[in-house]
């Protein structure tokens, strides 16, 4: 049955296909040319120096940590615990545990869904390496006060902004406030390459140990002198020498060809998505049984979340069963408390006393999607849902 509000939808057309078919014709599928160029494009973009691209997301967040912790400029032993919000995706947190460092947990804000600000300069101490922002479903976090505390501390900001392309605090783009920030083309994010995901920097000396990790941690791709280990002038050496202890999270090259048309279409795609905001919020503003997501500089609206109160609290269970019947799909507020997951046995990790904002979400919340059209007939139709109730 079609979905009257399905939860993502493509935003691909002729032309990623016609970028598919002529690398298919090349024969070579592997991390090259086009790669090359749809992360020269993506970090003009951006505005930063360097972009990384990588098979996922995920994998963009664990080049942003191993990057911090094999870097020159940031490791240092004595600090080994990172601060994060409560509520965000599980690859935000594993490699942070994969790379050594302990998870620090705060607690969010209600309105705006990002990490409490005064939590987290309240957490920074003498063991703090680092904080790993998270910019949720589309909306900046407070992410220039938070490099103010970042600096003034002397430890690291990175971000996640996989769920925000294309928003803007302060004007400048999320993802650029850090010394990384990691972004995800999966298929429900703003563009897609079916699978991926960027790291973009100003540093090259964080660039090149995520180019170096992202395949095996050799030194292949690396040119002759680098920060990391220069090439001995030997090609066939220098093709087989192991540095750091890499992984295999190389992209494709047919990645890279859509990639290169889905950039293209961003400002549009944002711009419809920014549209379908001003429905959904003019539906649900001023409503003291629902509460939804306060915007913090430019959002790119990656969804619309709710978090249900007074005569609507208890009930999600409820609206989760009349939303699905009506052909709308929805999902919880990412993870909910992710502090709340029996994961976290594996993983070293601290929180604070109370985590009451992530508790109420993780029990109360839910987010619809958005997308590149007008969605007008199922926000209504999500609004008068909720009415009815």
């Amino acid at each position: 049955m079609e979905k009257l509000y399905p939860l993502a939808s493509t935003t691909w057309d002729d032309l990623e296909i016609d970028a598919m078919q002529r690398v298919i014709g090349t024969g070579n599928f592997t991390m090259g040319q086009e790669v090359r160029e749809f992360e020269s494009q993506f970090a003009e973009y951006f505005g930063a120096k360097y972009a990384v691209m990588s098979n996922s997301g995920s994998s963009a967040n664990l080049l942003a940590m191993a990057a911090m912790r094999y870097s020159t400029k940031f490791i240092d032993p004595t600090r080994t615990e990172v601060i994060v919000p409560a509520v965000s995706w599980s690859t935000t947190y594993y490699p942070i545990s994969q790379l050594g460092y302990s998870i620090r947990f705060v607690d969010i804000d209600l309105d705006t869904l990002n990490m409490d600000i005064n939590q987290v300069e309240a957490a920074i101490g003498g063991n703090t390496a680092g904080i790993f922002a998270v910019n949720l479903l589309g909306n900046p976090a407070e992410l220039t006060k938070l490099r103010k505390l970042a600096d003034s501390a002397g430890i690291f900001l990175l971000e996640d902004n996989c769920e925000s392309i294309g928003a803007i605090l302060d004007n400048k783009f999320t993802g650029s406030h850090g010394e990384i920030g990691t972004f995800s083309t999966f298929f429900s994010h703003h563009i897609s390459t079916m699978e991926g995901g960027l790291s973009i920097t100003d540093d090259l000396e964080l660039a090149q140990i995520m180019i170096s990790m992202r395949a095996h941690g050799w030194t292949r791709e690396l040119p002759d002198e680098n920060f990391v280990y220069n090439k001995t002038g030997a090609p066939f050496d220098d093709l087989f020498r192991f540095i750091l202890p890499g992984y295999n999270l190389r992209p494709l090259e047919l990645s890279g060809a859509i990639g290169k048309e889905q950039l293209k279409k961003l400002p549009h795609l944002i711009d419809e998505r920014i549209k379908n905001s001003k429905v959904f919020n003019d539906a649900f503003a001023g409503r003291k049984n629902v509460r939804i997501q306060k915007e913090t500089g430019v959002s790119s609206w990656f969804g619309f979340s709710m978090v249900f109160e007074n005569e609507l609290s208890d009930r999600r269970a409820e609206i989760v069963q009349k939303l699905t019947d009506a052909g709308i799909d929805c999902r919880p507020i990412v993870t909910g408390n992710f502090a709340k997951n029996p994961v976290l046995s594996h993983l070293n990790h601290s929180v604070i006393p109370d985590l009451p904002n992530a508790d109420k979400i993780h029990k109360d919340g839910l987010f619809v999607g958005n997308h590149h059209y007008d969605l007008s007939d199922g926000i209504y139709k999500l609004a008068e849902i909720v009415n009815s109730l």
